[in-house]
């Protein structure tokens, strides 16, 4: 029997780990900061953590939610369901009220979808696979088919 993987205590360094990895970004650039929003959801979509930095829209932290919730759905980025979307393959992600927009990953760890985390703000799915390979030391990956 396979056990069952908690993200719980793993969210504090997948959100750290985020902000480390766009700290880096930024300085590497010169830029000023970017206002990222990060949320984090379980296996079975609840809300573990969400952080709005400071600067950050108001549509930010619902934003990150819902790409999360998208891309726990459908087990795959969200950047994959925008494509599916906007090529008419498959439409279901628009009715069934999902936001299929970049910027999530679906956390997958021993082929087992254990989590997902979104990111508004910046370039999510990139930011948010730097978080959750610096977390699961690349046990983890981004899909799951």
């Amino acid at each position: 029997m396979k056990k069952k993987f908690a993200i719980s205590g793993t969210v504090l360094g997948l959100t750290l780990s985020l902000l480390v990895h766009l700290n880096a970004q930024q300085q590497a650039r010169s830029e000023p900061a970017m206002p990222a929003t990060p949320a984090i959801l379980d296996w079975g979509g609840n809300l573990i953590e969400s952080h709005a930095m400071e600067g950050a829209p108001m549509n930010a932290i619902d934003t990150a939610l819902l790409k999360a919730k998208s891309a726990l759905r459908w087990r795959r980025p969200t950047s994959e369901t925008n494509k599916m979307v906007r090529s008419g393959e498959n439409l279901a992600p628009t009715f069934m009220h999902d936001f299929p927009q970049p910027g999530a990953l679906p956390i997958v760890v021993d082929g087992q979808v254990v989590g997902a985390m979104g990111v508004s703000g910046v370039d999510g799915e990139k930011c948010a696979q730097a978080a959750i390979d610096a977390v699961f030391k690349k046990q983890a990956t981004a899909a799951a088919r």
